[in-house]
């Protein structure tokens, strides 16, 4: 199994700006943001991305208030990751199948809601819910996928701050390489616009994006950036051999061709972007890679001034002279959905492996010579000839790193 060939055949997601890939494609390269602003308990007014989607869809109402809101956003992208990729769940045995979930916090919203609940009540814990421990658990959103399809292989969760999501795509990837499982569910879940706690502390750290117009508060690499918009979201893939991707004809977004992690071992928040650089170079190798021949980075930017800065020295020391490298950002359009950020910024790229179109970094009106990149699309999306190969870049805090390269399938 070591050497087998990993595929991406399906794609569930839910955006700030979509629920469906087609719909979040269109939006990114036309450029359009729907980040909106939310006024949140205790806190006021803040810029956020906020998903819409058809909540009960495949779970009930009743079900989903028992369950968490990542649970919700879990239950409905994998179901149309499975959708999508066009296959019956009983296609797999079930005890065969892998969910491999990514997130950067999870529990805050549920307690913040019960503190405030009692409050209420002048803090009498009678009127705390029973189901509190169950849905505060790590482990919840990716149980309670396993719960929805009736998965009774391995679930858990990769807390990996905002490199988590790339992270889960990192260990389906290695569990399906060891023969552990013959499928897995593996993406990220945000739900952070729901906690005070988030908010409060991003402010608290001169990071939190403000604009008038909150679908222009994020703006990485432009000078006057300010912050990051906090967003929640959600992509689970479909993951699968591919031998058995080609045998059932199904679609095939792309190969994970190379992968890499490591740690700053520096600082609980300032990025280090000599290990981010070290980091890229470890997944090029993996994949057997030169610089020169990935044609496209999703950069992780998230609109702080030095985490962008830092980013940039570590892309220009690994991509020089690779005049046919082009760069953009996700964040710029949807905000920073935390442990769903890199997920959800990889889905929204692969398309370009079909139609060639990369998509625009929005808002940059000027450019911060700190942040200079080659090529860097900025504010319209453009057209090349090709894309075959893509970098995705996913950091986090407590120096987290993450790479994640993704091949074009040719048929060889």
């Amino acid at each position: 199994m070591q050497n087998s060939r990993i595929v991406i055949t399906g794609i569930g997601l839910a955006a700030p700006n979509a629920s469906t890939l087609s719909e979040f494609r269109e939006k990114l390269v036309n450029g359009i943001s729907e980040i909106t602003e939310i006024d949140l308990r205790y806190f006021g007014k803040a810029p956020a991305g906020i998903c819409s989607f058809p909540e009960t869809l495949y779970r009930k109402k009743k079900e989903n208030k028992k369950g968490t809101r990542a649970g919700c956003l879990g239950v409905y992208c994998a179901n149309e990751a499975l959708r999508d990729g066009g296959l019956d769940i009983t296609a797999y045995s079930p005890d065969r199948i892998g969910v491999y979930i990514g997130l950067t916090e999870h529990g805050t919203v549920e307690t913040e809601n019960e503190v405030y609940n009692i409050s209420k009540y002048n803090y009498d814990v009678d009127y705390w819910t029973h189901h509190h421990n169950p849905r505060t658990v790590l482990n919840n959103p990716a149980g309670e996928i396993t719960m929805n399809l009736g998965i009774t292989g391995p679930h858990y969760v990769i807390g990996a701050a905002c490199a988590a999501g790339n992270a889960s795509l990192i260990q389906a990837v290695q569990m399906l390489k060891l023969g552990e499982v013959d499928m897995a569910l593996a993406g990220g879940i945000s739900e952070s616009t729901g906690s005070f706690g988030i908010f409060a502390s991003f402010k608290a750290q001169g990071a939190l994006a403000e604009a008038e117009d909150p679908r222009r508060a994020s703006r990485p690499f432009d000078m006057s950036r300010n912050g990051i918009v906090i967003s929640e979201g959600a992509c689970i893939y479909v993951l699968e051999y591919l031998e058995k991707a080609i045998a059932r004809g199904a679609h095939i977004y792309g190969e994970i061709a190379g992968y890499a992690m490591n740690s700053d071992a520096r600082d609980f928040v300032l990025p280090y972007g000599k290990r981010q650089a070290e980091c890229m170079r470890l997944a090029l190798q993996r994949a057997r890679l030169q610089p020169a021949e990935i044609d496209l980075i999703n950069t992780h930017a998230t609109g702080t001034k030095q985490g962008d800065i830092e980013e940039c020295k570590a892309i220009r020391e690994v991509f020089d002279n690779c005049p046919s490298t082009y760069f953009n950002n996700t964040k710029s359009i949807i905000g920073h959905a935390m442990g769903a950020a890199g997920v959800l910024e990889l889905a929204g790229n692969l398309p370009s492996f079909e139609d060639g179109i990369i998509h625009p970094t929005i808002n940059i009106d000027t450019l911060d010579p700190e942040c200079a990149l080659p090529n860097l699309v900025a504010n319209k999306a453009v057209q090349v000839e090709s894309v075959n190969t893509l970098l995705n870049n996913s950091f986090g805090m407590v120096g987290i790193n993450s790479a994640v390269i993704v091949k074009k399938y040719t048929g060889d």
